[in-house]
């Protein structure tokens, strides 16, 4: 038997003692069992370091197999057939009409989830291509890759461009299928089944390191790599007109290298920008003439040149003169600071009221466009104003043709988005700029409708949404799953999308398509549904709010987020990009019928409204408790590996971290916090409690309703996970008892006064009692939830599921002994003397919060161990000292200093592999 199966069996063991004692925690059983065999020296941290290295492996092959089972069937010819059976009914009007209008809008985004390094990524969307879930999946261990805004700009431009040539390929399964049915016609077929877009290097809100000249660098080098591509499209069906798009590639790559210097130096942003605004032969900001000479050759061509020409060409008109559409984003307090330079400078004017209205309206009707050049941009002091500037020299100078996405973050009044009408509208671009509110936050998902009402009736704003040819939203699920849960936000969400059906049909705007952007990740706590790919599609723009722009004429353009590493998966390999797309449009997600009798769920509003509203009132009361808060803080965030070039807030101070708010750290970590701790509280907290003194009625109703089944695989999903033991577990570590109480019996006297002096030490810590206290309120809930599930039928019950929560309890279990070896090592430490106001006591409440790197800094201050050598100096007198006891430090090191970072090492590698157990970061 293996170590691990060994570790496995004995989990069992010791859950079986639950039902001698309710109290027994055979996590932390196993943990104390560990415990002792690293300290008494039967095993070593490379004995560990082999368990975490194969724990790891079945980590990736979890996520593999996850991934594969998403989206299958994976193999290329299978998918292909699909969507050739999918195009072989109705006419050719019908036919090119509908292949006409893409599925769906996939966005690359890049918040902080790139958990997994390279090798890793790689050897998981090998696995999940294969279905080889062997020793494929496994990537050696490796140092984590340092992950900049340069390398998450990579990966996303790697994934865009697997998922084009997917795309090239189901356009090419089209066009056959088009010239056998209509060989007289298929030269008119324009297919575009789906669209890319990306807001990395272009995502501003939250980050100061993304200057105007990334942007624009970006923007650049994405413009080469496209034309390069055309260029290959095009090589043997049109060579000449191939070596003008790559001589016009070669020029974007000059100008991107220009825009990579110093743009603070004003010679250097001259020369650059005097360079990519000048006439040049192989200058190419718009495609419409490329398309036209392509649409001439391709008439008078064979089949198959006309074929290739026409693919490339289907390309260029969804991408344009880049790798896809892109989406900027701003706070809506950076417009409203913008704004105020104009309409109130003196800062006298409530912009949520009636008098700040009419001043807007007022602005935007007397506004005229202002010319302005790169100089104007790198003088701009004001961080919304430089966007819309950065957008204009985009759309002047490297791509005419592609609309701009403006994401405005944290939008709450109309005025913010006329706002943005307005400086749209002074620099020339309003034609081009697709302004759109995000709703995410708790006030702006309560008030949306009201905040759409207003908006869609203001004139100025319909004039442009029809001139624009869309309304376009944005909802969010990270922050809202986090201060309203999950399920509340995402049933929230679902109201907020039937209210813009309403607002647009009210106003008149029916004639125009409603583009809603769901951004989510692939976590179940940033609103990825787990079950299947038609729940991930559905979760976010259920079939019911479908309905309501299907009945009212309203075109849905619906667009999704794939979300950093973890979304990049998806697109990892050109087998995986094709299975995405094909189940794209095999779901169809604008797509309903709208004669659907309706859910249950959404007639008895009188069980659906009340069970929404007891969910959402026990989140917000663990989001408003100080137990939650502090459970979740109790170690910073030292239990995760950093992810992303957007850094997560850490706070500088000791006491901070005593008193760190939620709201102080973003969702994603907050998130991966609470996967961490065992049990997923912002998807599961709540939905028990809810069905209490109705829970017969409820479970019909969940049992009856389709969006009510739905409801319930997401929550039985995240409760095959979730493990209350364990976050108890993590509480026993503060435990002043448990430490006085583990030498007790004489059987480990070696590390008895690192014990005592932490039982001590831990006295008065407030730790192991707001564990154990949260841990009820979730046992209380978790019965609740039980008694609920045990009266609706489990729809997909997992095979593995008993197998995935022990792994995962092993997991927790081993990095439990770590930290107590941790613990021990840092108490053990000998006195030093306080320096640069930091004490021992410092040091220990460092490494108790997992601050490891701070506390080894400060260790090794306080025990140096490299010196300055006499035999450095040319001193002529004779010395003896300093002599070896002068300079003895080499022990503690060995001793205290490398085991602790160690041991938080191999502790990080075990938060990869939960998190890959768990299926995505955060």
């Amino acid at each position: 038997m293996s170590q691990i199966a060994a570790l496995d069996a004995r989990l069992q063991e010791l859950h079986s003692r639950t039902a001698e004692t309710p109290l027994f925690n055979p996590v932390f059983q196993l943990a104390l069992e560990i415990s002792r065999k690293i300290e008494g020296g039967e095993w070593s941290l490379d004995q560990i370091e082999n368990l975490v290295a194969e724990l790891d492996c079945e980590g990736l092959r979890a996520r593999a197999r996850r991934l594969h089972r998403l989206i299958e069937p994976v193999e290329p010819d299978a998918n292909l057939q699909r969507v050739r059976a999918m195009a072989e009914t109705g006419d050719f009007a019908g036919f090119a009409a509908r292949w006409s209008r893409p599925v769906a809008h996939i966005v690359f985004t890049a918040h902080p989830t790139f958990l997994l390094a390279k090798a890793q990524a790689e050897a998981v969307a090998r696995a999940a291509s294969t279905g080889d879930f062997g020793t494929t999946a496994c990537a050696a261990p490796a140092a984590r890759d340092t992950i900049t805004l340069d390398s998450e700009h990579d990966a996303a431009l790697a994934a865009i461009a697997r998922g084009q040539s997917a795309r090239d390929r189901l356009n090419t399964a089209l066009f056959d299928t088009a010239r056998t049915r209509w060989p007289k016609d298929w030269r008119r077929l324009s297919p575009n089944p789906v669209r890319f877009a990306s807001w990395v290097g272009y995502d501003m809100d939250g980050r100061t390191d993304i200057g105007w000249n990334t942007c624009i660098r970006y923007r650049l080098m994405e413009k080469s790599q496209r034309l390069a591509g055309y260029a290959t499209m095009l090589a043997d069906a049109a060579p000449d007109l191939a070596t003008r798009l790559l001589s016009a590639s070669e020029r974007a790559q000059e100008m991107a290298a220009l825009f990579a210097g110093d743009m603070t130096d004003p010679d250097a942003l001259s020369a650059a920008a005097n360079t990519l605004t000048a006439d040049h032969p192989d200058k190419l900001i718009s495609l419409a003439p490329v398309l036209a000479e392509i649409e001439a050759m391709a008439a008078g061509a064979s089949d198959d040149d006309a074929q290739a020409l026409l693919t490339a060409a289907a390309a260029m008109r969804a991408d344009g003169l880049g790798m896809g559409w892109v989406h900027f984003r701003v706070n809506s307090s950076q417009l409203q600071n913008a704004i105020r330079r104009r309409m109130d400078p003196d800062g006298t004017l409530d912009l949520a009221s009636q008098a700040a209205l009419m001043k807007m309206r007022e602005l935007l009707a007397n506004a005229r466009p202002l010319r302005a050049n790169f100089a104007a941009l790198a003088i701009e002091n004001s961080t919304a104003v430089r966007l819309f500037l950065t957008m204009a020299q985009i759309l002047h100078h490297i791509d005419a043709d592609s609309p701009i996405r403006m994401l405005v973050a944290e939008c709450e009044q109309p005025t913010t988005v006329l706002a943005a009408l307005y400086f749209a509208k002074l620099f020339g671009v309003e034609d081009k700029v697709d302004v759109s509110p995000l709703f995410e936050t708790e006030t702006a998902l309560e008030h949306g409708g009201r905040f759409l009402d207003a908006l869609l009736a203001e004139p100025a704003y319909r004039t442009y949404a029809r001139a624009r040819g869309r309304v376009a939203i944005q909802t969010g699920f990270s922050d809202a799953g986090r201060f309203v849960g999950q399920i509340p936000a995402a049933l929230a969400i679902e109201r907020l999308q039937g209210r813009l059906a309403e607002a647009m049909a009210a106003n008149e705007l029916s004639d125009v398509s409603a583009l809603i952007f769901n951004t989510h990740g692939e976590s179940m706590g940033r609103g990825a549904h787990p079950a299947s790919m038609a729940d991930r599609l559905a979760w976010p723009l259920s079939p019911w709010a479908r309905r309501r722009f299907v009945r009212a004429g309203i075109r849905l353009e619906p667009e999704v987020s794939f979300q950093g590493g973890d979304g990049y998966l998806f697109f990892g390999t050109d087998a995986l990009a094709l299975a995405t797309l094909t189940r794209f449009i095999e779901l169809s997600p604008a797509e309903t019928d709208p004669y659907a009798p309706t859910d249950p769920f959404y007639r008895r509003t009188d069980l659906s409204l009340d069970f929404y509203r007891a969910i959402r009132r026990v989140q917000q009361r663990h989001l408003n408790s100080g137990t939650y808060s502090r459970a979740v803080t109790a170690f910073g965030l030292g239990l995760l590996n950093d992810t992303g070039s957007r850094k997560s807030r850490r706070q500088s101070d000791i006491a901070a971290d005593r008193n760190m708010s939620l709201r102080q750290i973003r969702a994603i970590p907050h998130n991966a916090v609470l996967q961490q701790l065992g049990y997923p509280v912002n998807i599961i907290g709540g939905f028990g409690t809810a069905a209490d003194g109705n829970i017969e009625a409820l479970a019909g109703l969940l049992r009856d309703s389709a969006r009510g089944r739905q409801l319930v695989r997401l929550v039985r999903a995240a409760n095959a996970l979730a493990s209350i033991k364990t976050v108890t577990a993590f509480g026993e570590l503060f435990n002043s008892a448990y430490w006085a109480s583990r030498p007790y019996r004489g059987h480990e006297e070696h590390i008895e006064d690192g014990c005592l002096a932490l039982a001590e030490y831990l006295t008065s810590d407030d730790r192991a009692g707001v564990f154990r206290r949260l841990s009820t309120r979730l046992r209380v809930d978790a019965m609740k939830l039980h008694r609920l599930l045990a009266l609706i039928p489990d729809e997909a019950p997992l095979p593995d599921r008993e197998h995935t929560r022990r792994m995962i309890g092993v997991l927790q279990a081993l990095r439990l002994a770590l930290f107590q070896h941790m613990f021990l090592r840092v108490v053990m430490v000998p006195q030093f003397s306080r320096a640069n106001d930091i004490a021992r006591e410092d040091v220990l409440e460092m490494v108790f919060t997992l601050r490891v790197d701070e506390a080894l800094s400060q260790l090794r201050r306080a025990f140096p161990t490299s010196f300055p050598s006499l035999t450095d100096f040319h001193v002529e007198e004779p010395a003896d000292y300093p002599d070896e006891a002068a300079t003895g430090y080499s022990a503690i090191r060995r001793d205290y200093i490398e085991p602790i970072e160690r041991a938080y090492g191999l502790a990080l590698r075990i938060g990869t592999a939960i998190a890959n157990e768990f299926g995505a970061h955060g």
